[in-house]
């Protein structure tokens, strides 16, 4: 694909793909199943934020709430995230996984990419990954980490404390899928966020989708509360 000029581009995208058991029942499939499907678009994803020069790109694995599902349909998900970072390492990423590693719901095959990022091939852009994350969960770090002192003793800031302090503020989110809901997504970093919202479900994922964010992103009038 040709590289569309735009004037304006984001640093740093957020995505949630919503939409896989919707679209699995659609097609005649068990909820569990639209998990699979889920995995080729992000990876579309990220070649089209490469030919754009974003940095960063962060995307909705599941959440801790999503581990009330049946399951097998956990299971389906959690695997399709353990899939996903096998795929990733054959590609140029620097990797960061975050989200509750002390819970057993958290994939132990993803533990290595949790500490800092890893590189995988020429590292052409950061993606983070959010595996077993709750929003309670990130914050709590830093209520632990000021209980304990750690503010006071260093001078660091509260945003560098939290869970997911290695993440830097999302310029644009996107979700597919039709909700107008954030779903607890990096709430300090999302805070300036601007927000788009595709009607169709993620394993329907198009070019043009992504494009089309872009386009409205130039429109927007960016002061960050300035």
């Amino acid at each position: 694909m040709s590289k569309y000029i735009f004037q304006r581009i984001p640093t740093h995208v957020g995505v949630i793909p919503d939409g896989n058991r919707r679209w699995a029942e659609r097609n005649g499939m068990s909820k569990e199943k639209g998990y699979d499907y889920g995995i080729a678009p992000g990876f579309r994803l990220y070649e089209m934020c490469i030919e754009q020069g974003i940095q960063e790109l962060t995307l909705y694995g599941f959440t801790q709430d999503n581990t009330k599902r049946p399951v097998i349909q956990r299971k389906a998900f959690q695997k399709a995230c353990v899939d996903a970072v096998g795929t990733l390492a054959n590609r140029d990423a620097d990797l960061l996984v975050v989200g509750n590693t002390k819970s057993p719901m958290f994939p132990k095959e993803l533990l290595p990419y949790t500490k800092e990022r890893v590189r995988f091939g020429k590292g052409l852009i950061k993606v983070n990954f959010l595996v077993n994350y709750s929003w309670q969960w990130d914050l709590h770090q830093a209520i632990s980490a000021i209980n304990n002192g750690q503010v006071l003793k260093t001078g660091r800031n509260i945003t560098d404390l939290i869970g997911s302090s290695q993440i830097s503020r999302v310029d644009l989110m996107v979700r597919w899928g039709g909700r107008r809901r954030l779903s607890g997504f990096l709430p300090v970093q999302s805070i300036y966020s601007d927000f788009y919202v595709l009607e169709a479900l993620w394993p329907d994922f198009k070019d043009v989708h992504f494009l089309d964010a872009l386009r409205w992103y130039q429109k927007q009038d960016i002061t960050l509360g300035g």
